[in-house]
């Protein structure tokens, strides 16, 4: 294309940005009416973007709360379902030899859970959780010491009746947390001094190895009320969550080759869990854009719907231009360019909305929601299409206008 052909085009697109811009202007209330929709659209967008956003990085902030590094195993039965088959439960030596066997796994437990009514109260009576663990435990689970300490190696050497009891627990027997500490507890006869009280970082509301009222007392305790070295479950943590998928891997085949070849192991991790949530929030973020974008759609129909009417009622206007030397593609250039900039006008202003809302959340609390700046281009290139679109038809419309008969409207 050579120079005095750029040099003309950029002259008419120019011009007729300007005359775009006069007509907007002189109708100032219409204009804003009409990029409304366009606002609340774009606006729509980035929020939807910003929701998705936020609810995803919840969920995962929820499983990292849990234990993304977290393998665990359990006995689930015999493949052949035999009435007389004898049970093949995990036991210590299995957790032993994936240690030995398995690299980069940075703490293990194994969990012996016993179960008793206590005394609850004055005259009630409750089921109490018991369960047998190492002092690895308490960083595998990600608990929380509300108060006191976890025991440690020593305790758990020395075989020391100790414990510690959930939040609820201890509520509900000493009324606080606090006030728990140094208190007895029996079980089977046999007593237990409390010295710390525990919850979940994320309630699990029972679904866990942990309920409402559950003690947690060293492994080496545990086994004077349980016969042989059978264990509930094994807790393995690894060192980097890139690994968690093979470890896991491994730790089934080492579990498996030391048991009977018909007996089932449920290894798992908490990684099939983070791809559900993922996909999860991606389909509910797919869905709100298909609102979004319905409502852009809207809007696109709005700004054509005026654009025509404004052809029409600019009937006269357009006949003087086109007798004073108007060519029809500069006619098309003005009424497209109108409908653009209504629809980036509007674009623009719902962008700034859309990202002022959680930019103001942001600095008003500790929550950091994450903003897509990707999303806000997006929106706005979105906006730009829709005008273009929609633009269309009504500047094709006054560009094909005879000059004669436009003359004549008055």
């Amino acid at each position: 294309m050579s120079g005095p052909t750029v040099s003309r085009s950029r002259t008419v697109l120019s011009e007729a940005v300007v005359f775009a811009y006069d007509a907007l202007n002189a109708n100032r209330a219409r204009t804003s009416l009409t990029a409304l929709g366009m606002v609340v659209g774009t606006a729509a967008l980035i929020l939807v973007v910003t929701v998705g956003m936020t609810g995803r990085q919840y969920v995962l902030r929820l499983i990292d709360a849990i234990g993304v590094n977290w393998v665990f195993a359990e006995y689930e039965g015999a493949a052949h379902r035999i009435s007389d088959t004898t049970p093949d439960p995990l036991t210590i030596g299995d957790l032993n030899a994936v240690l030995q066997q398995v690299p980069g796994i940075v703490a293990a437990t194994p969990i012996v859970s016993l179960e008793e009514r206590m005394p609850i109260g004055a005259s009630q009576e409750d089921d109490v959780q018991v369960l047998g663990v190492y002092p690895d435990y308490v960083n595998i689970r990600n608990l929380i010491i509300i108060s006191g300490r976890f025991f440690d190696t020593r305790d758990m050497l020395a075989r020391n009746k100790v414990g510690i009891v959930s939040e609820k627990l201890a509520v509900r027997l000493y009324g606080s947390t606090t006030w728990s500490i140094g208190h007895e507890m029996k079980f089977s006869g046999l007593p237990f001094t409390v010295i710390g009280t525990f919850r979940e970082r994320v309630d699990t509301f029972g679904q866990s190895e942990i309920t409402a009222y559950t003690m947690i007392v060293p492994y080496t305790v545990s086994r004077f009320f349980i016969e042989g070295e059978a264990v509930k479950q094994l807790y393995f943590s690894v060192r980097d969550r890139s690994i968690v998928v093979p470890a896991t891997a491994h730790i089934r085949q080492v579990i498996q080759s030391r048991h009977r070849p018909e007996s089932t192991y449920l290894v798992n991790n908490l990684t099939r869990l983070i791809e559900l949530a993922d996909k999860t929030a991606t389909g509910l973020m797919l869905v709100l854009l298909l609102i979004a974008a319905v409502t852009l759609l809207v809007s696109g129909i709005g700004i054509m719907n005026i654009m025509l009417a404004t052809v029409s009622a600019r009937t006269h206007e357009i006949g003087i231009r086109k007798a004073v030397g108007a060519t029809r593609q500069a006619i098309r250039l003005q009424f497209l360019a109108e409908a653009v900039m209504i629809s980036l006008s509007g674009g623009v202003i719902g962008v700034l909305a859309g990202l002022g809302l959680p930019l103001s959340i942001r600095f008003m609390t500790d929550y950091r929601i994450p903003i897509s700046g990707l999303s806000a281009i997006v929106a706005i290139a979105v906006c730009a299409m829709v005008g273009i679109l929609f633009g269309t038809v009504p500047a094709v419309r006054a560009a094909q206008m005879d000059p004669v008969e436009s003359l004549r409207q008055e």
